[in-house]
């Protein structure tokens, strides 16, 4: 974030608090409570949203060096990423060419070649097959054919971006609209991977999501959490095609009223959350970054998958190597034993078909923009404000 938008949003953060207001969509919603549990809904969700757009697999502190690898079996598809002897990043299908066994289980490492357990087909880093055992016994092959089926990859400010499909465009514009300035200036692909963890969740995916979509539940949901360090009902939000920029408020801010605008840092007074669609949510700590990918499970719309990845400056984790796990303990402590235990009971309800929808106020912006985006990307049409 350039240094004029973050003295533009701790200004407006300081008047909201000043006037006693919050971001205001402009009125509430009333979205269908069954996107939340219907089943045709949840397939049409992971072919489309899933499937057809581009997808976060990482970020580039994940493939640091040449050799450097990363197995992904979230979107239905396992995906083998690397970074190639040249240093470039790739991504395929983890499927050997012969008889399909994947060439690589393990969750991330570095290696020169990927073999098949099955029979030993071995492929580099750039997916060229170059060894296949007893060949004068197998039959007449062309290698240059039947190298690992590649995938579209794009490494954009520290993010690598794979389309499922591999036919499939990478439009990068489109991807980070209204987001690439803001993630430019933060130089994250610098940054270096500490943690990650898996949090399996009973909510659908979009529940998940929601809990990062406003700040009226801090005074409450996490009155000695979140509320002793971040002022609630008070928000810094804008809206793209697709993406979203949300500042939270934190209560540092009342110290920056005595200082001048010279020496402002968004991180002493706001606490910035970013919106890739369709499922990743961006929490900007003081360089630091905890990276949320959210995945619907394809068989049950009444549970998702929450990879974590935890990112830091080099120097900052090199410095303090007990960091990576503090930050994820407490943001363990807040988002998977307050808010998503929360919606898991949110589920159970839902679930009982006598609740027809759910109720987004005008002080929650963002829930209306997502999940009116999610609407459009299934062909469906906005939900209107209530008059």
């Amino acid at each position: 974030m350039k240094p004029d938008v973050q003295i533009e949003v701790l200004r407006e953060l300081m008047d909201q608090l000043d006037r006693g207001v919050n971001a205001d969509a402009g009125g509430m919603r009333a979205f269908p409570a069954d996107a939340y549990t219907c089943r045709d809904i949840a397939r049409q969700e992971r072919e489309i949203m899933f499937r057809k757009y581009p997808q976060m697999i990482g970020m580039s502190g994940d493939l640091p060096e040449p050799g450097n690898f990363l197995t992904n079996n979230d979107l239905g598809i396992p995906v083998l990423a690397t970074r190639d002897k040249t240093g470039k990043f790739r991504a395929f299908l983890n499927a050997c060419r012969h008889r399909g066994p994947m060439v690589e289980t393990e969750r991330r490492g570095k290696k020169a070649l990927f073999s098949c357990p099955f029979h030993a087909w071995s492929y580099d880093t750039a997916g060229a097959l170059v060894a296949v055992p007893m060949e004068d016994q197998f039959g007449k092959i062309d290698r240059t054919c039947l190298g690992l089926r590649e995938l579209p990859a794009v490494e954009h400010l520290g993010f690598l971006i794979i389309h499922p499909d591999p036919e499939g465009e990478i439009d990068v514009d489109s991807v980070f609209q209204g987001l690439d300035d803001d993630f430019r200036a933060w130089g994250w692909d610098s940054y270096v991977l500490g943690l990650e963890q898996t949090l399996d969740m009973k909510l659908n995916w979009k529940l998940a999501t929601d809990t990062f979509g406003e700040t009226y539940h801090f005074k409450r949901l996490h009155k000695d959490t979140l509320a002793v360090n971040f002022h609630g009902d008070v928000l810094s939000y804008r809206a793209y095609e697709r993406n979203h920029r949300m500042v939270l408020c934190l209560k540092g801010i009342d110290d920056l009223r005595s200082q001048p605008e010279s020496q402002w840092k968004i991180q002493a007074g706001g606490f910035p959350v970013y919106f890739l669609f369709p499922n990743v949510v961006i929490n900007v700590g003081d360089q630091r970054i905890a990276v949320v990918r959210v995945y619907p499970d394809p068989e049950n719309p009444g549970r998702s998958i929450s990879q974590v990845s935890y990112y830091f400056r080099k120097d900052v984790l090199a410095e303090n190597p007990d960091m990576a796990l503090m930050f994820s303990q407490g943001f363990t402590n807040i988002v998977a034993a307050e808010d998503y235990a929360t919606a898991e009971t949110t589920q159970i309800a839902l679930e009982s078909g006598l609740v027809d929808t759910v109720l987004f106020g005008r002080n929650e912006p963002p829930l209306h923009h997502y999940h009116n985006t999610f609407r459009k990307a299934l062909g469906l049409e906005p939900v209107a404000l209530l008059t």
